[in-house]
């Protein structure tokens, strides 16, 4: 069992310390349009997901998926939620935005309990409460000071929640689900490929071998990560994923300031420690639910 434990918290920390240090990959990218980009990842995520799909012998579940309109549908919605979240969160890095990035990842698991509580009718606990109260305050001071909406990192936490919110209701696999995803949205962005290509605007086969690799493993960027998250999920509890899950904005975080030079003022920082606090309160309140129902069930 502790073996277990470990090895889930080693692929789990992986998972998270790749999506925080992507925005290292993307800089490598920043010369091409984020959209291009993203029109790359889809595409070659799907490339490199069907295999494995196919390899764990999990073509009846996928096929299955298109004789189910509603499942289908809930997809098809998903798949628009991860390509709006996946093209701000790209234009962000390149555009000088990692510190709003990061800030919309720490917001997110605060907006995935706001979500429960209004669609799921989940109730919140006093501390959980707080913690949302605390985070929006946060958010809110920051707009108020600035009299500017902090729009990427709200996009960000919100079109990444509603997407975990509408594929927690699908019966479908997470390897699957996004394989279907990637799938229904290359057809488009095969589409939009072939025209840059035809009018030779494009970046792939235009700008050299390294910028053409860089594009097609923007796969590995995308899919990796969730592969060893999805394994690394199976073998931990709830209240340990919820800790580790604070490695990836964290990292952007540092990135954003300590190498790519963000500027980082006072009321930024009023900010995030306020939004720190919401993290630590509502992580310390869910441990000890965690802790206390263990027990109870032991005894």
């Amino acid at each position: 069992m502790k073996n277990e434990s470990a090895a889930g918290a080693a692929f789990g920390a992986s998972a998270f310390l790749i999506w925080g240090l992507s925005p290292l990959y993307w800089k490598m990218l920043q010369s091409i349009p984020a959209l291009e980009i993203i029109m790359h990842r889809i595409v070659w995520s799907f490339v490199f997901l069907l295999p494995i799909v196919l390899l764990q012998k999990r073509g009846r579940e996928m096929l299955r998926v298109f004789s189910e309109p509603a499942t289908l549908f809930m997809l098809l919605c998903t798949s628009l939620f991860i390509a709006l979240n996946w093209l701000i969160y790209i234009w962000a890095v390149n555009h000088g935005h990692v510190l709003q990035a990061s800030l919309g990842y720490y917001i997110n698991p605060l907006v995935n309990v706001l979500l429960g509580m209004i669609f799921l009718k989940e109730r919140l606990r006093p501390f959980q409460k707080l913690a949302v109260l605390l985070a929006g305050a946060g958010v809110l001071c920051l707009t108020l000071y600035y009299g500017k909406f902090p729009w990427i990192a709200l996009t960000l936490a919100f079109s990444f929640g509603i997407y975990g919110l509408i594929r927690k209701m699908a019966s479908v696999g997470s390897l699957t689900g996004l394989t279907v995803e990637t799938l229904l949205l290359s057809v488009p962005a095969v589409i939009y490929l072939g025209s840059l290509k035809i009018k030779h605007t494009g970046a792939f086969l235009e700008m050299g071998f390294c910028t053409d690799l860089f594009l097609m493993g923007a796969a590995l960027v995308t899919a990796l990560p969730l592969l060893l998250f999805t394994i690394g999920t199976r073998r931990l509890h709830l209240s340990t994923v919820g800790f580790l899950q604070y490695i990836a904005p964290s990292c952007m975080f540092l990135l954003g300031i300590f190498v790519y030079g963000e500027a980082f003022s006072n009321i930024q920082l009023l900010t995030f420690c306020m939004i720190w606090s919401a993290l630590i309160l509502y992580s310390a309140d869910s441990l000890l639910f965690y802790k206390k129902n263990a027990v109870r069930q032991k005894a």
